[in-house]
């Protein structure tokens, strides 16, 4: 049955980061020992990607004692996976976010997206994590009246937020910096940004270690209880006893906290990287080095890495299982975007889980007084990930005000329960992305 799959299992070699050109390209590979026995700390942080080990280096700074639970290894879900891009904004745009929650409160997040980038370039220099940033993303419009709106939506940031690092394009000009047929327009973010995700997740996770954290890998968390404020998590090897603890699972929450995971829904992505092309022939293909993500529901994104690869990620599945062959299923939307590459040779294809919300904003969340949640970054995750190990790091030490900005997003359960959730999401996924083929 669909939700009895246990997602840390189900689709990928345990211990072992997926194979993709990230861990083919990694600066480093963890070792860190399985938790046995039982150990105390102020703060038990579950799960190794970007939330937990941002939690972990920052608490770790503030001088509190910090364990780190990770089931697999640290980056090995969608934090070592994902396309990369460091995104401005929120997953939302800030028009629909004044409607939402306020223009107060629209802006203190946009605000803190601003922070989250800031904290992606202050990790990277203050840690020296070599991770390949480099600036640009360029957001290709599939239909023209898209188009027009993302025009529209550029001034509204100029006039009222202030940011002027959007360049619109017409058609012709993302001709000339897209060799694709498929767009009528777009804008170039040059205030964002693309990594390499693993090494920043490693680097960031090397960081918290040097500040003090203890890193477990290979240590699945099976339950956790709060008694009297006193948090005991217990693994198969052990247990740690803390005062606080972070949940940073994401989309590989399972059962461990319904309260979470009646709001926050794993989907899966899946990413392909071509063989090299040669530098002047990706150029060709994107001119400048920027990343690119569409405007289609079901997103493609893309970019060139810097052996001069196409990595791209497209395509959708209603199921938890990976397709048998990802890179012919990840061929079909590429030849799409780029129709000179039907025949590219596929060197890497991996899938990934992310986590979603009924809202598309992440889940922010006080389970208790000494318990935190961040999750379903709704693929805009790699700054705001960061973000939130340090708005995490806040509230811990007292300071929730930051924290409290997203917690004031009121994020409901997907409807259903349990049971109809999933086939309801399928159902929605499966109208809009008729409506991509459809083109309306």
């Amino acid at each position: 049955m669909l939700k009895s799959l246990d997602l840390l299992t189900a689709n990928d070699r345990p211990g072992q980061h997926a194979n993709s050109w990230y861990a083919a390209t990694a600066g480093w590979k963890t070792g860190y020992p399985a938790l046995a026995g039982e150990v105390t700390a102020d703060v038990v942080i579950v799960g190794g990607g970007y939330t937990g080990l941002s939690s972990a280096l920052h608490l770790a700074e503030a001088g509190l004692s910090v364990v780190v639970l990770e089931a697999h290894r640290i980056g090995w879900g969608a934090s070592g996976r994902n396309g990369g891009q460091v995104g401005s904004g929120q997953r939302l745009d800030q028009i629909t976010l004044e409607d939402m929650v306020g223009k107060s409160d629209a802006r203190l997040l946009w605000d803190l997206a601003e922070d989250s980038k800031a904290i992606v370039h202050e990790l990277i220099g203050k840690h020296q994590i070599d991770c390949d940033y480099r600036p640009g993303i360029l957001y290709a419009d599939h239909r023209p009246d898209i188009a027009r709106e993302h025009a529209d939506y550029a001034e509204h940031l100029a006039q009222h937020y202030g940011y002027h690092d959007i360049e619109v394009l017409s058609r012709a000009a993302i001709q000339a910096r897209l060799a694709s047929p498929l767009y009528h327009g777009g804008a170039l973010d040059k205030g964002a940004g693309h990594v390499h995700p693993l090494n920043l997740a490693l680097g960031i996770g090397r960081a918290a270690e040097r500040a003090g954290a203890r890193i477990f890998e290979a240590s699945t968390v099976t339950g956790y209880r709060n008694d009297g404020g006193k948090i005991t998590v217990t693994t198969a090897g052990g247990q740690v006893k803390a005062s606080h603890m972070v949940l940073a699972c994401n989309g590989y929450l399972g059962k461990l906290e319904p309260k979470v995971s009646a709001r926050v829904m794993p989907i899966n992505n899946f990413i392909i990287v071509t063989e090299p092309l040669g530098s002047e022939r990706a150029e060709a293909l994107i001119q400048g080095g920027v990343a690119v993500a569409d405007s289609k529901f079901v997103i493609n994104y893309f970019r060139m890495t810097h052996d001069h690869r196409l990595l791209f990620g497209g395509g959708e599945t209603y199921g938890y299982r990976f397709p048998a062959d990802i890179p012919e299923f990840v061929r079909k939307p590429l030849k799409s975007v780029f129709p000179q590459l039907a025949d590219v040779r596929i060197d890497y294809g991996w899938g990934g889980t992310l986590a979603i919300t009924p809202k598309r904003m992440p889940y922010f969340s006080r389970l208790a007084p000494n318990i935190f949640n961040a999750s379903g970054y709704s693929g805009h995750g790699v700054a705001m990930a960061c973000l939130a190990g340090r708005l995490i790091g806040e509230a811990v030490a007292g300071n929730t005000a930051r924290f409290e900005v997203f917690e004031r997003i009121r994020i409901p359960s997907f409807p259903g329960g349990a049971s109809m959730r999933f086939p309801l999401l399928v159902l929605a996924m499966t109208w809009f992305s008729l409506r991509d083929r459809l083109g309306i």
